[in-house]
């Protein structure tokens, strides 16, 4: 018990730092427009997405699944640009929509339990190793931004499915989803329904870090946070096809 209230406490602690470091986000649309901006120049591809109607998605589906999480467009991996003026325009004709950026293309996204998280981020940053950019989901997840894997020069090798992420199989993945070709996230500012949001905690001008030199530590604190040992997740290194 006393362990438990210790890391509670410790995460708490750790949660109220970044939230001291959050890059400042301009309020109005000045603000949400040059971080998008901000985003692109980054190299992150952007498209628009739904936004909260009420506790509802602005979409027309009925009982949406991902109210406010998903893009507008079923082309949004063709629609997704890092194009200013483009950008500038959906801001502007859409001042309520989200944008989401579409994963593998330039960069991957490491989505893990708020909690797994925190725990992460402080041994990646005790460790002195360069963690890049950082992005909290009030809805309980820490997102970490890094480069693509690209596609390996290597055919014979590949990545088990259970840690690529796809927008329909989120809800199976409740530890490490990794977002890579064919998937995307929400990219900061965003709202979500209940009054949350999505933000910067670490902003983009922490450059992109490989993705290996987090995926252990990442994949050891998600074992812990599901109550797992950390040999079960063993296979979240690359495997070579028999």
């Amino acid at each position: 018990m006393s362990a438990e209230l210790g890391r509670t406490g410790l995460q708490g602690k750790l949660s109220q730092w970044l939230r001291g470091r959050r890059p400042k986000e301009a309020a109005g649309d000045g603000g949400r427009e040059a971080l998008l901006l901000a985003a692109a120049a980054a190299g992150l591809p952007l498209a628009p997405a739904a936004h909260p109607a009420g506790y509802r998605c602005s979409c027309d589906r009925v009982g949406c699944p991902t109210p406010a999480r998903h893009p507008v467009s079923f082309a949004w991996q063709t629609q997704s640009t890092t194009d200013r003026a483009q950008i500038e325009r959906w801001a502007r004709h859409q001042p309520q929509a989200n944008f989401i950026t579409a994963t593998g293309m330039v960069h991957d996204v490491m989505d893990v339990p708020i909690e797994a998280g925190l725990e992460a981020l402080e041994r990646l940053l005790g460790a002195g190793i360069e963690v890049g950019p950082v992005a909290e989901s009030d809805d309980g997840r820490l997102l970490f931004f890094t480069l693509t894997r690209g596609t390996p020069e290597d055919e014979d090798e590949w990545w088990p499915c259970e840690l690529d992420c796809h927008p329909e199989t989120m809800d199976e993945h409740p530890g490490l989803r990794w977002h890579c070709r064919g998937s995307y996230v929400l990219v900061p500012p965003a709202q979500l329904p209940g009054d949350q949001s999505v933000h910067w905690v670490r902003g983009l001008e922490h450059p992109l870090p490989d993705p290996l030199t987090l995926l252990e530590t990442l994949t050891d604190a998600c074992a812990r946070y599901v109550g797992e040992e950390p040999d079960h997740v063993s296979a979240a290194w690359p495997l070579r096809r028999h």
